[in-house]
């Protein structure tokens, strides 16, 4: 079995995956949180040059697909850059409020920084929490967003519990994760880039292979967009539905707490 095809799930009930390791789930919040702190000061330039700036293209289909009205208040989970906290603003010309939740000092603080370059210093609330523990009062959201964080999560099922606990009824849900590609010819080539060229990528610019190994790794244990669909329900959402980006590269996932 390559690399590639690796989607066993060996980890017994104490332990998870950290990449293709399997480690203890108490482990697992500190390896993550030293993969972000390494790789923080990098990672919206690694986004561009690692998807050719396709990234930007999927958030834009997120804030798309969440229609965004005036008033509402989002939280965006492992949000800490700031990347759909400032599209979401900008859609509601700034009448609406984001609470950016993220495990990561680190990334809070590209974030923040990031806002402060810009001027965007109103409506917006930089918490470090973790997304199994939100530290919101229930029915306190209008939407919740998580781009790119849900696979690094340690028990996913519970953090999909803690994203409809804080969802107002009617409240959205929007998961935007990379997935399973499907066509042959493009699997096959973005199995060599991501195990061969983009951890070379990693370690040239970032000066981190090994965190752009785990980053490749952790996509290939994240369930695909069907698996992924029926547990977004088991956690009490509804109306639950998926778009695959990309042939596959990624897929967006919408729900509703009815």
């Amino acid at each position: 079995m390559t690399p590639a095809d690796d989607s066993s799930d060996g980890a017994t009930s104490e332990q998870t995956h950290f990449g293709f390791r399997d480690v203890p789930k108490a482990e697992k919040a500190s390896l993550v949180r030293g993969v972000f702190d390494s790789v923080a000061e990098n990672y919206d330039l690694m986004n561009d040059l690692m998807s050719g700036g396709i990234h930007r293209l999927w958030k834009t289909a997120m804030i798309d697909w969440l229609m965004p009205r005036k008033g509402q208040h989002l939280l965006d989970v492992a949000g800490g850059t700031g990347d759909i906290a400032f599209r979401f603003l900008d859609r509601v010309k700034g009448e609406g409020r984001v609470t950016i939740l993220d495990i990561n000092h680190a990334m809070l603080s590209v974030g923040q920084d990031r806002a402060i370059d810009q001027g965007r210093l109103e409506n917006l609330e930089w918490v470090n929490g973790d997304a199994q523990r939100l530290p919101l009062e229930d029915k306190s959201v209008d939407a919740y967003t998580i781009a790119f964080g849900i696979r690094n999560v340690t028990d996913i099922p519970l953090a999909l519990r803690e994203a409809r606990r804080v969802l107002k009824s009617g409240g959205r849900f929007l998961c935007l994760e990379f997935s399973r590609v499907e066509a042959p010819l493009l699997k096959e080539f973005y199995d060599f880039y991501s195990f061969k060229l983009l951890p070379e990528i990693g370690g040239l610019v970032a000066k981190d292979k090994p965190s752009y190994e785990y980053l490749v790794e952790s996509i290939r244990k994240f369930p695909d967009a069907d698996e992924f669909a029926a547990m977004i329900a088991e956690a009490g959402m509804h109306q639950v539905k998926y778009r695959r980006l990309s042939g596959g590269i990624a897929a967006l996932h919408s729900a509703w707490r009815l």
